[in-house]
C-alpha cells in the first residue's frame, strides 16, 4: 500500500511537471518552518522543479528571487475532515457526494471528487494547498475512506485514494456506543486471526482478500490511519486500547472532552483533531468542551490539528488558529496544527519547508493568523497557483464600468 501512495505521488508530480518553472528564490522573510527549526528571521527559501532546494542559505542565486521585506513565508496549510470537493450547494442534492446511503468500510468517495469546485479557490486563497477529504454517513459507524488532494482545481490533482478509514462513536452514531466500539473490535480481532491462520497454514491459498479485508490488514500494519469521531472522554480512552490492543494508529476527530484525557493521550500519541470555537457543549458528550483544548493538548505533549467540518469555511482555518494562540497555544504549535502535524498523522509527504520537501509555499501580506492579512501568492508542487476566486470574479464583474445598477452586461 505504501508503494500504491508512492507511485500516485510520483504520477501527480509528473503530470504537473510541465508546469514547473525555473528556480524561485523568497528572501528577507519570516520563515515558519513547522519543522525542528522552528521560526526564522530574516531569512530565504529556494524551489524548483517543484521541490525545496535550500532553506537559509549562506549564498542565495535563483532565477526569480523576491524581495519579502520582511513578510510571513509558511508551509502550505492541510485542511482534514471536510468534503470539499464532494459537495457544492448544501441544499441541493445532486451536488452532494459525500454521504452514501448506506456506508461501510469499503466506499471511496474520491470517485465523486470534482476538481473545478468553486469551494477550491477560496479555500486556496487562505492558504490552503492541501486537504484529507472525508465521507459522511448519518448515524453510521463506518464511513468510508478518506482521500488527499492537491488544492490545484487540475484533475490530476487526487493524490492518494486511501489516506484513512473513518468512523465514528458516540452521540453522532445511530447505534449504541458499545455496539459501535464492539463491532469495530470484532473486525479487528476477526482480521487478525485470518492472517494468522494464513501464516500458519503450509499452503497458500487462491482466495484473494476482499477489499474490506485489505483495509483492515493496512490498519493492523500501521500504513493507514484510523480516524475516530469521538468526544467523549471514555470514548477516546476505549480508542487508546485499541491502538494498545491491536497497533491502529488511532487519530482522534472531535475531541471536545480531550483535555480531560490529555496525559493518556499524550502517554499513547494519539493526534487530536479539533474545532476550536466549538467551545459549547452541544450534547452530552461534550460537556468538557472549551477555548482553551488547543493549548492544554499542546501543552500536555498531544499533537493537535485543527479542524471545521464545514466545506464552506474551512479558509477560516487560520483564524481558527489565531484564537487557540488566544487561549493558550503558542504560534509555532497553532502553524504546525495546520501544517506538519496533518501531514505526520496522514503519511503526507508535506507541510514543512524543509530541503527536499514537496514546495507547497505561501507568502503572506502579513501575520497569517490576523485577520487583515492576505495570501499574497500561493505554489503548489513549486507552481505558482491562482488566489482569485468566484468572490472576486462576481465583484469584478458587478463593480465594472460595463455593469448596471441592478445587472451587468457580458464583455
Amino acid at each position: 500500500m505504501k508503494s500504491f501512495k508512492f507511485s500516485l505521488l510520483a504520477a501527480s508530480l509528473l503530470a504537473s511537471s510541465s508546469a514547473f518553472a525555473a528556480s524561485v528564490a523568497i528572501k528577507n522573510a519570516t520563515i515558519f518552518t513547522a519543522s525542528e527549526k522552528g521560526t526564522l528571521e530574516n531569512a530565504s527559501i529556494v524551489f524548483e522543479d517543484g521541490v525545496i532546494t535550500a532553506v537559509n542559505p549562506a549564498t542565495l542565486s535563483a532565477d526569480t528571487i523576491i524581495d519579502a521585506k520582511g513578510k510571513f513565508v509558511t508551509p502550505g496549510f492541510i485542511s482534514a475532515m471536510n468534503q470539499i470537493g464532494l459537495v457544492e450547494v448544501g441544499a441541493v442534492s445532486t451536488s452532494r457526494d459525500a454521504s452514501p446511503k448506506k456506508a461501510d468500510i469499503t466506499f471511496d468517495p474520491s470517485y465523486g471528487f470534482n476538481p473545478e469546485s468553486s469551494l477550491i479557490p477560496f479555500a486556496r486563497k487562505a492558504g490552503i494547498t492541501r486537504s484529507v477529504v472525508t465521507p459522511f454517513s448519518w448515524g453510521e459507524t463506518f464511513h468510508g475512506q478518506a482521500f488527499s488532494v492537491l488544492m490545484n482545481s487540475e484533475f490530476n490533482s487526487i493524490v492518494d485514494t486511501k489516506t484513512a478509514v473513518v468512523v465514528t462513536f458516540g452521540a453522532a452514531s445511530k447505534d449504541s456506543r458499545a455496539s459501535s466500539i464492539l463491532t469495530l473490535i470484532d473486525k479487528l480481532k476477526g482480521q487478525q486471526a485470518k492472517l494468522e491462520k494464513a501464516s500458519d497454514d503450509a499452503e497458500k491459498s487462491d482466495k484473494k482478500p476482499s477489499e474490506e479485508e485489505k483495509l483492515l490488514t493496512a490498519l493492523l500494519n500501521g500504513e493507514v490511519p484510523l480516524v475516530a469521531g469521538a468526544s467523549r472522554a471514555s470514548d477516546i480512552l476505549h480508542l487508546i486500547n485499541i491502538k494498545k490492543d491491536f497497533g491502529v494508529d488511532v487519530i482522534i476527530s472531535g475531541g471536545k472532552d480531550a483535555a480531560k484525557v490529555k496525559t493518556q493521550l499524550a502517554e499513547a500519541k494519539v493526534p487530536v483533531m479539533i474545532s476550536v470555537l466549538d467551545n459549547l457543549p452541544g450534547n452530552f458528550d461534550s460537556l468538557g468542551a472549551g477555548l482553551t483544548t488547543a493549548g492544554e493538548l499542546e501543552k500536555a505533549g498531544v499533537e493537535v490539528m485543527f479542524i471545521n467540518t464545514d466545506s464552506h469555511m474551512i479558509h477560516n482555518l487560520r483564524f481558527d488558529a489565531g484564537n487557540a494562540v488566544s487561549y493558550g497555544m503558542s504560534v509555532d504549535g497553532a502553524v504546525a496544527a495546520l501544517t506538519s502535524n496533518v501531514a505526520k498523522a496522514f503519511n503526507m509527504d508535506s507541510g514543512v519547508l524543509a530541503k527536499g520537501k514537496p514546495a507547497d509555499v505561501v507568502l503572506w501580506s502579513g501575520d497569517p493568523l490576523e485577520l487583515s492579512s492576505y495570501a499574497q501568492s500561493v505554489w503548489i508542487n513549486g507552481e505558482k497557483v491562482s488566489t482569485e476566486a468566484r468572490h472576486d470574479k462576481l465583484r469584478d464583474r458587478y463593480t465594472s464600468k460595463d455593469a448596471k445598477r441592478r445587472g451587468y452586461i457580458k464583455p
